[in-house]
């Protein structure tokens, strides 16, 4: 049976076995996981640090939302222009 790790256990032993003072093996017998586990827990926190960094996402969303507000104030400002044309034409035949 397979046992599941919460994310800050799987943290707290990735946190230890970046440390090197003592071996994977050592850290994973201690807590009853395979020394491989542990090992590929390592190998995906390094891999994913970097986007901890990137403000990126937050940044694409703000120009995403930015770009969709553009596109709605200019669909409005058409859709005004033609009731204003409209208008003028109505009050010309008056």
């Amino acid at each position: 049976m397979k046992k599941m790790h919460s994310p800050e256990t799987k943290a707290k032993l990735v946190l230890e076995a970046l440390r090197e003072e003592r071996l994977i093996t050592q850290i994973a017998s201690e807590n009853g996981i395979n020394p491989n586990m542990l090992s590929k827990w390592k190998t995906e926190a390094v891999a994913g640090l970097p986007s901890i960094f990137r403000k990126e996402t937050s940044e694409e969303k703000i120009k995403v939302a930015y770009e969709r507000k553009i596109e709605e104030l200019y669909t409005q400002i058409g859709r005004l222009s033609t009731d204003l044309d409209w208008l003028k034409k109505k009050s010309q035949g008056l």
